[in-house]
């Protein structure tokens, strides 16, 4: 049988060929490899709408995500960013899932808790479930981390913020699409239309599923940005509901929900980057 090719098979053959030549250079190697790996972007939003309560005005919102411990992330990195974050003043701080890359292996689960524990955030840090965090029968090793961290973990669940006048907003969580048991109808059905409200959802594909409840901006990692890149194709391998959406801001559905795929800060399967850079957000709220 004869076989035939799209364009884009053929692209992405060359694509692969492309970076195989670059990467088994000496530069290419290095840099994928050391140098932009250890890099830091530090990516900000300003968040408008008429959902947020005039006393949130200039609210900053700080999200991390996809640290993944153990393979080419470690713990004195993860020192030197609890300092860039906390530079940042932000009010809220979100992790949007997988701190270890192997829970189960990872050697020393109980020294992250110290370091995550000097984030500050005067109005809460919150937490999901990545696939890695279920993953490596992980369950509960990254629950404790998390929760000694001082990070409430929100297994499809919705938390309220509040202001001394009152007002709110709404901050809630599913657990992983992948390995987990997300409740969309239970945890995202508690939403209110008039009542601004943040999911936090691993896996950005799904956003088609979230859109059609009042959700204001879902926040995902999970792609990593394709954590490889060819100029003028873009994120040569994306996983498994992370692909539609890979990296920055979309508008979803009849609605336009606003999501941001963060493109995460560690590596996994191959402890490369190139062209995508890692990252951090920092979303300011204002009102309309």
């Amino acid at each position: 049988m004869k076989k035939t090719y799209t364009r884009r098979s053929f692209l992405k053959g060359l694509a692969s060929i492309s970076l195989g030549s670059l990467l088994t250079t000496s530069f290419g190697y290095t840099y994928a490899k050391y140098i932009e790996p250890r890099r830091l972007q530090i990516v900000r939003h300003t968040i408008t709408s008429k959902n947020i309560p005039k006393s949130f005005n200039g609210i900053k919102i700080l999200q991390f995500s996809d640290i993944h411990l153990g393979l080419s992330y470690d713990l004195l990195q993860l020192e030197q960013l609890m300092v860039t974050i906390n530079n940042l003043k932000p009010n809220i701080i979100l992790f949007t899932g997988d701190l270890m890359d192997v829970p189960n292996e990872y050697p020393h689960p109980e020294r992250i808790p110290p370091i995550l524990q000097r984030l500050q955030a005067p109005l809460g840090k919150y937490a999901i479930y990545g696939n890695h965090d279920h993953g490596g029968y992980g369950t509960n090793i990254y629950k404790q981390a998390i929760e000694d961290a001082g990070f409430r973990l929100l297994v499809n669940e919705v938390d309220t913020v509040s202001m001394p006048d009152k007002s709110y907003i709404h901050i809630c969580g599913l657990d992983d699409i992948m390995l987990g048991n997300p409740q969309y109808e239970g945890t995202l059905g508690q939403l209110q239309p008039n009542i601004f409200s943040i999911a936090m959802i691993h896996e950005p594909d799904v956003a088609v599923k979230a859109a059609p409840f009042p959700v204001d901006l879902q926040l995902s990692g999970h792609s990593h940005g394709g954590q490889i890149q060819i100029p003028f194709y873009g994120p040569l391998i994306t996983p498994p509901f992370g692909t539609v959406y890979p990296e920055g801001m979309y508008e979803v559905g009849d609605s336009k929900m606003k999501l941001y795929v963060n493109r995460g800060l560690g590596t996994t399967r191959i402890p490369f980057r190139f062209l995508a850079t890692p990252e951090i957000t920092l979303f300011t709220l204002q009102k309309t």
